[in-house]
């Protein structure tokens, strides 16, 4: 039988010859584009040419605005000038992909929406993320993680039963919006190659929140259940959750009948899996609050990795639960290597969270750190066609 291929050893980047306006501003627009930069798209942000707030406060060499940016070339242009609407013109004519997170109006004021430029360039994919839709009651509302948090029913599931509505501890909705814009982008570009035509791609904080809400959203939608909160146990698998040891608590999960089998074992207790009201997962939904107080009263008298060998050993799933320090010491972190490092001219060797991606054969070592304001402006707009002269009297006149 023949060996499979392999796929081969490159240095040209998956993405290397896509090139994208970033146009994003806050964390779901750049979550996007971040994925295709760390590919290895020529990712040309755009930024406002007057100094603002971020320079002002120095939150350009901060955590979130360096692990947001990296791998881009960074330019200064005044859109709301006629000069500076010009000149990004000229290089949407030239670029494959848009990213934006405008309110609606903003991108339509500035004449940069998706109709805007597919007249000089209809080849262009146009990506928006926007906070509620780009339609509808709310489509002129602006949105925010945590207002969609709430609105999309994330709050009420999270927490402990009857604690109230709690927010999940990172920006999901943002995340998770620019996560599904960026394979929505890709999308349209692999169709494009065959039709020759962009098209506008876009999604919401909302519409994100709620597909988010997966198997409890079809809960609801097929049966009329409305899900609560559950606290750290899963909300239908039982056994799964956080139990007590003699240092601490760690996590067990041990939902399926087969697993449960090996839990008991695991336990020293192999008569529960044949115990009548436990011998089904329905019957063990039920008898939630019983079986983890039984299970309780037995891990709680031995140390955490003492359970964690003992039930990895008998194929159930457990883990420690560690703080952010204890999660990048991980020897299992450390060696997928998404802590990258790289050089910052300012910060020095830092590093930051790298891609989640893994492609065969190809490196994804994060290139640059971010860039200071306009680094790259005289470089990008010299690209289509601007003189140094030119460059020199729109810089005089607040342009770039």
């Amino acid at each position: 039988m023949n060996k499979p291929a392999e796929a081969p050893v490159t240095q040209a980047l998956p993405l290397s010859r896509i090139t994208v306006l970033d146009l994003t501003l806050a964390r779901a627009g750049p979550t996007c584009v971040r994925h295709l930069a760390d590919w290895g798209a020529n990712i040309i942000r755009i930024e406002p040419a007057e100094v603002t707030g971020e320079d002002i406060a120095g939150k350009r060499e901060g955590f979130d605005f360096q692990n947001l940016h990296r791998n881009k070339k960074m330019v200064r242009l005044n859109l709301k000038s006629p000069e500076g609407h010009a000149a990004f013109m000229k290089l949407a004519a030239k670029a494959d992909v848009i990213i934006e997170n405008m309110r609606a109006e903003v991108k339509h004021r500035l004449k940069v929406s998706y109709d805007d430029v597919k007249k000089v360039n209809p080849r262009l994919v146009y990506g928006s993320i926007s906070g509620f839709g780009q339609s509808g009651p709310y489509g002129k509302r602006a949105g925010v993680d945590q207002i969609v948090q709430g609105m999309g029913g994330l709050m009420t599931i999270t927490g402990l039963p009857g604690q109230g509505p709690v927010r999940v501890g990172i920006a999901i909705a943002d995340l998770t919006a620019g996560n599904l814009l960026a394979f929505g982008v890709m999308t349209a570009l692999y169709e494009r190659e065959t039709t020759g035509v962009g098209r506008w791609v876009h999604t919401s904080l909302l519409e994100a929140q709620v597909f988010m809400l997966d198997f409890q959203a079809s809960r609801y939608l097929m049966s009329g259940e409305v899900a609560g909160q559950a606290g750290n146990d899963h909300p239908t698998g039982v056994p799964t959750g956080v139990f007590p040891s003699s240092d601490g608590v760690f996590n067990i999960a041990a939902s399926s009948s087969r697993v449960f089998a090996r839990c008991c074992e695991a336990l020293g207790k192999p008569e529960w899996k044949d115990r009548e009201e436990w011998n089904t997962q329905q019957k063990r939904s039920k008898a939630r609050q019983q079986i983890n107080a039984e299970i309780a009263e037995i891990t709680r008298h031995k140390p955490a990795q003492h359970w964690i060998e003992v039930f990895e050993a008998a194929g159930v799933p457990c883990g420690p639960i560690n703080t952010i320090d204890k999660v990048f010491a991980d020897p299992q972190v450390q060696h997928l290597g998404i802590a990258s490092p790289v050089h910052s001219d300012k910060l020095g060797d830092i590093k930051l969270v790298g891609s989640p991606l893994n492609l065969t054969g190809v490196s994804k070592k994060i290139r640059s750190a971010t860039a200071d304001a306009g680094a790259h402006t005289d470089e990008v707009l010299m690209s289509v066609g601007y003189t140094k002269e030119q460059l020199q009297q729109m810089r005089a006149n607040g342009v770039i």
